[in-house]
């Protein structure tokens, strides 16, 4: 088991638990300013960390058609968010409290985007950035597992001060010990069942004492998934693409993304109306002033006038 990553990321002014489990994404836990639509629509697997760069207030490269988050609260954003990737099963039956949408096309992902703009937009503060890889081991595999995420909220409690600072954090968890138990005893053997509870009632608890150290900031996710299929890609080439583009860029890569455009963009578009408000009064100004009353040079070079 491998632990990526201590540094500390806070989400603005919520915190968020994200786990996969089977072909669900589940949300276990959301603070008010982040609102989810109950209507089971299907969210693509590789969407997934997209729906939590938005609530947590960043940018994503592509819109997201989805309408199971709804804007929510802009000026209060998540203050952490945790992501739990629970693989081989299909389903874990949640409180009932939770809402839940199916998967459509589970393929692998992670969040190492929302980690890169954490650690590049709070670079001067201290993001807690921590991701987990499975090991190999069976039993021994779930019961770390079960130990680390008891580690995790025993480390903020005696650190109150990591989940109150003014940067987000990201929690990102896949755990892969229920897999590893049911490819062993089998999934109908009585390990497995007993396993399963054990995960749900440690999420779930895991889900309210990490919420509660937010200040019920919080937003808790949970994907459930069985296996993980493998990711679609498609080429594409418009027919009036010219020899020389493919020269320069052989893959038709996009330009990468500067999360600085938002800031640019609005400093250049609100100095541009400020300057265009700037010249219109004062040509209207200019356009109905009285030169002998308004203009205190031409009233003296017209005294010096009618002196010589």
């Amino acid at each position: 088991m491998a632990l990526c990553g201590l540094g500390v990321a806070v989400l603005l002014a919520s915190a968020c638990l994200a786990g996969v489990c089977g072909d669900e994404f589940s949300i276990l836990r959301s603070p008010q300013s982040v609102v989810f639509r109950d209507g089971g629509w299907p969210i693509p697997g590789d969407r997934i960390p997209d729906v939590a760069a938005l609530f947590m207030g960043f940018s994503i490269e592509e819109d997201l058609p989805w309408p199971g988050l709804a804007a929510g609260d802009l000026f209060h954003r998540p203050r952490a968010a945790v992501l739990v990737t629970v693989k081989g099963v299909d389903k874990l039956t949640l409180p009932a409290k939770g809402i839940s949408y199916p998967i459509e096309n589970a393929v692998p992902f992670s969040l190492d985007s929302v980690a890169n703009a954490i650690h590049n937009l709070f670079s001067e503060e201290t993001p807690v950035v921590l991701q987990l890889a499975p090991s190999e081991e069976v039993d021994l595999l779930f019961l770390s597992e079960l130990q680390v995420l008891r580690d995790i909220v025993t480390l903020l409690s005696r650190h109150k001060h990591l989940a109150k600072d003014h940067s987000p954090d990201l929690y990102s968890l896949e755990l892969s010990g229920l897999e590893e138990i049911g490819k062993h005893y089998g999934e109908d053997s009585q390990q497995f069942k007993d396993a399963s509870q054990i995960l749900v009632d440690t999420l779930q608890k895991f889900a309210d004492e990490m919420y509660n150290l937010y200040g019920g900031n919080a937003v808790v996710e949970m994907v459930a998934v069985k296996a993980f299929n493998s990711p679609l890609t498609r080429k594409t080439r418009s027919i009036l693409q010219s020899s020389q583009s493919d020269t320069d860029n052989p893959y038709n890569l996009a330009y990468p993304y500067n999360y600085n455009y938002s800031v640019i963009f609005n400093i250049i578009l609100w100095m541009m109306i400020g300057l265009a408000l700037a010249v219109i009064v004062i040509s209207y100004n200019l356009w109905n002033m009285d030169p002998g009353y308004d203009s205190i040079i031409y009233r003296m070079t017209n005294q010096k006038i009618r002196m010589d």
